[in-house]
């Protein structure tokens, strides 16, 4: 009886794995999760010897505003930091904080590239026993310089507008390139910098910087994981180029809590990104902002302006009260929303109304009081 048993059982169960093998080797893949509006290119360098991949992220609207040039930020590690930093990009676009920018993630190409060895390399601006291959600093800095940016601005409409970010021995490279050709980027952002790299080599730069300044300014952002080592140097640093007042030179600092070495990152390049895109928050004459108070034609609604303790405040229907901070004399903006007013005048010189953006669209708003 067992044996009558066991035979159909055990035929069942091989006719059930034969059908699963089937079943496994003919369903078809899942498909691929992309980043929309993201493009991949190759470019090989002359003045490295490398081949170099480069990770596009395009801002929204590039398509749609084909009249429109956009500011470019340079990643280095795009390999690793790409995918988050597009998404850190556009929870502050929506929030309000950025403004539309491209996106160039720098990694390598090549078949199998080694990235440890090739990073060592690019981003270091001297050569040390310990590491055979490091020193390439120089040369990389001159790739970016000398071909990758005419390549970028060639291939898209771009602006002078440029920032770079790095992270760890990224970040070593970002304050080599800010000391040694301050210019070539507006905004500099970098987190858990090699600061002692080569016996601690940047100060030689540092000090010619310290020197000669920038003859335009620069936008620094620098932070570090709370439970990394190095934080005391780190806090050295800061307080000498506090003290040395540098020409040009706007830098803003951030220990961030409970965070290490890479988890720096996300937080770091959020906040940094956040700092050096920072709006002003202007002050004006009480006549100016009296100008602009009133009452709005919004559909059926009516949005009220008027001047409280300095500011200029809306509220919206639904008793909504918005703090307008003015960009200059005729922009203003909420903070942490995307939210864009521009006054327009008529051919008097008086307040006609003003143009509304928001993250879904723009509406102009008549001023009817």
């Amino acid at each position: 009886m067992k044996r009558k048993f066991l035979k159909p059982f055990l035929m069942g169960l091989l006719s059930f794995a034969l059908h699963d093998n089937t079943y496994a080797q003919t369903e078809s893949s899942p498909p691929r999760v992309e980043i929309p509006n993201t493009q991949l290119l190759t470019f090989t360098s002359s003045q490295v010897g490398q081949e170099y991949q480069l990770y596009i992220n395009l801002p929204g609207n590039y398509l749609r505003d084909t009249g429109k040039t956009f500011p470019v930020v340079y990643l280095l590690d795009g390999q690793y930091d790409f995918p988050f930093l597009t998404g850190i990009y556009g929870g502050q676009y929506y929030d309000g904080f950025l403004p539309p920018f491209i996106i160039v993630g720098i990694a390598w190409g090549g078949k199998d590239p080694d990235v440890g060895t090739l990073r060592a390399k690019d981003f270091t601006p001297t050569h040390i026993e310990q590491m055979p291959q490091s020193g390439g600093g120089p040369k990389f800095l001159a790739f970016i310089k000398k071909e990758l940016i005419p390549f970028i601005s060639s291939r898209y409409r771009v602006t002078e507008d440029r920032t770079l970010i790095g992270s760890s021995l990224g970040g070593l490279f970002t304050l080599y390139t800010l000391f040694n050709d301050p210019s070539l980027f507006q905004r500099y952002i970098l987190t858990s910098p090699s600061l002692a790299w080569d016996n601690w080599i940047l100060r030689t730069y540092e000090k010619k910087y310290e020197d000669n300044g920038s003859s335009t300014p620069v936008r620094l952002f620098m932070g570090i994981g709370g439970l990394e080592s190095n934080v005391p140097d780190f806090k050295q640093f800061v307080e000498r180029l506090k003290e040395k007042k540098v020409k040009g030179l706007e830098f803003h600092e951030l220990i961030i809590e409970n965070r290490g070495h890479s988890g720096s990152k996300p937080e770091g390049f959020a906040r940094g990104l956040q700092w050096v895109f920072e709006r002003p928050a202007l002050q004006f004459a009480p006549a100016i902002l009296d100008r602009y108070a009133g009452a709005y034609q919004l559909g059926s609604d009516t949005v009220y302006l008027s001047k409280e303790a300095g500011k200029l405040i809306a509220k919206a229907p639904g008793d909504t009260k918005l703090i307008l901070e003015a960009e200059s004399e005729k922009d203003f903006y909420v903070k942490g929303v995307f939210i864009k007013v521009h006054f327009k005048m008529d051919d008097a010189g008086k307040v006609s109304g003003f143009q509304l953006e928001q993250y879904e669209g723009g509406v102009f708003l008549k001023k009817i009081n």
